[in-house]
């Protein structure tokens, strides 16, 4: 019995500085590897062995997000009658559920210019920039009925719906060429026009009375022969131009 404790004793005397060895590199691995990127190391698992769990998912997802974004790209109008849309939106548009992050009580008077600047995306994109498949198009009418008031007709302020300036500078380049297309119809203003606004019996419109006959020295309006000059301005006139008038 001695005998076998004083065995177990010198094996685990041998084995405790692997264990300890292993445990440091482990350790010292993990602070080379930035944060969540690794998260199936382990000190007794070969190096070549390991595998990370967290990037494999990052690729999926970004792969299933690039498809998304080739299957939408070229008729982006199929994704808002998708199972995908509607699960997200159901029938409320784009933007009814989209809060506007500001300081204080009151929000701005104008919107951010952007949401995305280069590989770079703010904290809380507005409804168009936070989903890739939403893409403003003319022939998109669905998308673009959404933004336009039932009532005027007219494109709805980027303070309510909270949209970027860049995308509601889209919006409004959309929204007008899909009406120049026939895709929107356009409110024309009624006015009732008068009968008086095309009569020709007024003097402005009228027939222009003959000339009276004029004889030689008489001017064409009576008022003219009337006016007589200052003789200060002539004699001015006169000095100015007196080289000419010999």
């Amino acid at each position: 019995m001695a005998t076998s404790m004083k065995y177990i004793a010198t094996l685990l005397c041998r084995v405790s500085p692997l264990i300890s060895y292993s445990v440091r590199q482990y350790q010292s691995r993990l602070q080379r590897l930035p944060a969540r990127t690794c998260l199936s190391l382990s000190p007794f698992i070969h190096p070549r062995h390991s595998y990370c769990k967290a990037a494999s998912l990052q690729d999926e997802a970004v792969a299933q997000a690039t498809e998304a974004l080739a299957r939408y790209k070229d008729r982006p109008w199929d994704y808002l009658e998708s199972e995908e849309y509607i699960e997200r939106y159901g029938s409320n548009p784009v933007w009814a559920d989209y809060r506007r992050n500001h300081k204080g009580g009151i929000p701005p008077q104008k919107t951010r210019k952007t949401c995305i600047r280069g590989d770079k995306i703010c904290g809380n994109p507005c409804p168009i920039c936070r989903d890739p498949n939403i893409i403003i198009h003319h022939q998109n009418v669905k998308l673009l009925q959404q933004f336009i008031s039932p009532h005027t007709g007219m494109v709805l302020d980027s303070t309510r719906t909270g949209v970027c300036m860049k995308q509601q500078k889209k919006l409004n380049e959309a929204v007008n060429t899909a009406q120049d297309h026939g895709l929107l119809p356009f409110q024309i203003p009624y006015v009732e026009f008068s009968g008086e606004d095309y009569s020709n019996s007024h003097d402005a419109v009228g027939s222009t009375p003959p000339p009276s006959s004029l004889t030689l020295g008489d001017n064409w309006y009576k008022w003219y022969g009337e006016i007589l000059p200052d003789e200060n301005e002539v004699a001015k006139v006169k000095k100015t131009y007196r080289a000419y008038l010999k």
